[in-house]
């Protein structure tokens, strides 16, 4: 008896995925170790690069954002067509690419043809947030690698670096993430960085009467223009958290709190009253921030994904299987 309830479990599980429910056991029986081998091919990148880190999870993001969490983002297109080819999607660092083709290819030696390349970017994302000394959190597994991916349908879905709240919770809202899930996966940018382009109008032309964005800290802005003067290298690259780059903590929202936002999107969250509160809590409870990451990050995992015939499992990421 007890034989056969395990296997009408297995079945469930291994049916779930027809209906669109994601399960954390989805592997259990079909590739057990499969957290265990990401694990370890995130740790070898990760010591080669700390790229590994901002660069997986912001892939995550951008991926779960256009078609779903369903590695869309991955497809590499011969006539240089496909989401990542995208001018939204030119700045992700190849090493976030890297990290799943080299997961993948560990768990294609175990587990040939079993696990998606959606769910090994889930898993690797989860595991780069815990190497910079973030939380860990339960990843719930079973999606399929989507069959569309066009760097035409990315424009307009990705938030932009000038957003207000309003135009950041519209975007959130329409992938069922509320505005404190938004906030709290902001919290994102205690990792990274993001190229002088990116900010610059708020360093020189803010606006007539203010060239210098008066939201931004003086002192900060000032180290700013130091790190990038006008017609800077496109290349250069600065830190989203001046304090603790390298860190996953609460400091990004202490950095809102002295006016030191990157972005007017990163910094609209402290000066719009609606927000306020929020930061203010998380920049003094780093507890209340990881709780509410952990469930952003686990809500966002769930956007849009694909199941059953709705998908494949690609053999190779950046290719689909016909």
């Amino acid at each position: 008896m007890e034989r056969l309830n395990v296997l009408i479990l297995a079945i469930i599980v291994i049916l779930g995925g027809a209906e669109g429910q994601l399960v954390e056991n989805f592997y259990g029986f079909t590739c057990p170790n499969v957290e265990f081998i990401v694990q370890q091919a995130v740790s070898i990148k990760f010591s080669q690069t700390f790229v590994t880190i901002p660069a997986t999870l912001r892939l995550f993001f951008h991926d779960c954002f256009v078609e779903g969490c369903d590695a869309s983002v991955m497809i590499a297109s011969p006539n240089g067509d496909a989401e990542k080819d995208s001018k939204d999607n030119l700045s992700l660092a190849g090493d976030g690419f890297d990290t799943v083709v080299k997961a993948k290819q560990a768990v294609e030696a175990q587990c040939p043809g079993v696990v998606s390349c959606a769910d090994i970017l889930a898993i690797a994302t989860r595991d780069v947030v815990v190497l910079a000394g973030g939380p860990s959190y339960n990843v719930e597994l079973g999606r399929r690698d989507g069959l569309i991916s066009q760097a035409s349908r990315v424009a307009g879905k990705l938030p932009e670096p000038d957003f207000n709240l309003i135009q950041l919770n519209t975007m959130f809202a329409s992938h069922n993430l509320s505005q404190f899930d938004m906030i709290a996966l902001s919290g994102a940018h205690t990792l990274g960085f993001s190229h002088c382009d990116r900010f610059a109008n708020r360093l020189y032309s803010f606006t007539p009467s203010n060239p210098v964005d008066p939201s931004l800290d003086a002192e900060y802005a000032k180290e700013l223009k130091d790190m990038c003067p006008q017609n800077v290298d496109p290349s250069i690259a600065i830190n989203m958290d001046p304090a603790t780059p390298r860190t996953f903590d609460n400091e990004y929202y202490k950095n809102l709190v002295k006016g030191k936002g990157l972005f007017t999107s990163d910094q609209v969250l402290f000066t719009d009253e609606s927000s306020q509160g929020t930061v203010s809590d998380f920049a003094n409870n780093a507890f209340d921030f990881n709780g509410a990451f952990v469930t952003a990050m686990r809500k966002l995992g769930r956007v849009g994904v694909k199941t059953g015939d709705q998908g494949e499992i690609r053999l190779d990421c950046t290719r689909f299987n016909s």
